[in-house]
């Protein structure tokens, strides 16, 4: 582990399964923290809505971090967590609360082992409530928060978004708390709790369509490929593919005119401001289907984008990780398995100029149980002891 990284010398023991937690957690391994996943025994690969950890998205998620398989729910297994949260800055769980209580998972129980703990907590719906017992999965919460209701196109029912949106945004949202709460504590010496939930992340990530009904009492509907808002923004199809443009503003309108010679278009004095476009969106949606038809995605883009107006190509996913500009980001970092021999896993997306990106992970995801031995001697177990403990399953 590279000791330039922010949170090295920063121990993290991560509880948390299947997305969201693990996304949280990933980003304070990918930034330098010593992270241990605690995993129940007997030692086997069990899989999870992941997947397996020789797999594809489990590889991804638990990079860069180390394995002890652990049995909290025995008395020794209890005394080696405590010994573990004695010496880490932050606990990562997503149990219900019943089952944080029976395994001494609360804040007050972890603070009084370690005053300076950082306990970080994610769930579906939120530690108290009506909702707080149920479990909560991404799909669920993307028809719970409305995301589904404006999402496809119109009339033809909800629809989720293509990727675990709610499981990773909670999982960002609850990064950023941890760091929030890491400054805190270098103000105060005091750790705190941290907890967020895929519903409370996925409304805040409605954003202005949620401020939309809270302050205006809209309620929005699904536009497809088109803004809700702004008039043209959307997907339109061109003599090879389909392409967004954002032409939305009064200059962006009259550019993209200028640089398809539409002076027709141009001519409509109805479509001169933002209101208009909007009043006449399918008379704007029919000029540019009309005005583009003729063009290649590659010469659209070329010249939209050296006037001013934002247009880029619709790709699939194999076609963006190709894409020139991807690929000069270096938006991926292999990571070298034992078995499965040098992986290409994503990296951070956060760009610091005191600390680069390694050109490689760490490590890849461990099996499960992968470091118990390692992590058990360093505290002060012996031989006969990790020996005993792997023999009655309470650490393997």
């Amino acid at each position: 582990m590279r000791t330039e990284l922010p949170l090295a010398g920063t121990t993290v023991l991560d509880l948390s399964i299947a997305r969201a937690g693990p996304v949280a957690v990933r980003l304070l391994a990918d930034w330098g923290a010593d992270v241990i996943r605690i995993e129940p025994p007997p030692l086997r690969d069990r899989g999870s809505v992941t997947g397996r950890r020789r797999g594809s998205d489990e590889q991804n998620l638990h990079r860069n971090k180390r394995s002890l398989c652990l049995d909290l729910k025995t008395p020794e297994g209890r005394e080696i967590f405590q010994s573990l949260v004695a010496k880490a800055d932050i606990v990562v769980e997503n149990f219900r609360a019943v089952v944080k209580e029976r395994l001494g998972l609360t804040y007050e129980a972890l603070s009084a082992i370690n005053p300076r703990i950082i306990l970080a907590s994610i769930s579906g719906f939120g530690q108290d409530g009506p909702y707080c017992e149920r479990p909560g999965l991404d799909q669920i919460v993307q028809g719970m928060c409305g995301l589904s209701s404006v999402t496809g196109m119109p009339g033809q029912g909800p629809v989720r978004v293509g990727i675990a949106i709610s499981d990773t945004t909670a999982g960002m949202f609850l990064g950023q708390g941890i760091l929030l709460a890491l400054l805190h504590r270098e103000r105060t010496g005091r750790g705190q709790w941290v907890h967020t939930s895929l519903i409370e992340a996925m409304l805040n990530k409605l954003d202005f369509q949620g401020a939309r009904y809270t302050v205006e009492g809209v309620v929005p509907t699904q536009q497809g490929n088109a803004h809700p808002t702004l008039v043209p923004m959307g997907t339109y199809r061109c003599q090879d593919g389909v392409v967004n443009i954002a032409a939305s503003t009064d200059r962006m309108w009259s550019n993209f005119c200028e640089a398809l010679n539409a002076d027709w278009l141009l001519a409509d004095t109805a479509l001169h401001t933002a209101a208009g476009r909007i009043e006449h969106r399918e008379r704007v949606e029919a000029g540019i289907e009309r005005c583009i038809a003729g063009f290649s995605v590659n010469e659209l883009t070329t010249r939209l984008n050296a006037a001013g107006v934002p247009c880029g190509p619709v790709l699939d996913i194999g076609e963006a990780f190709e894409d020139p500009q991807v690929r000069h980001l270096g938006m991926t970092r292999p990571a070298e398995h034992p078995l499965l021999g040098s992986l290409s896993l994503l990296r951070s997306p956060i760009n610091l100029s005191a600390a680069s990106h390694p050109e490689q992970f760490d490590s890849a995801a461990p099996d499960p149980g992968q470091h118990t031995h390692d992590i058990l001697r360093s505290l002060g177990l012996d031989e006969s002891t990790i020996e005993r403990l792997r023999e009655s399953n309470v650490a393997v």
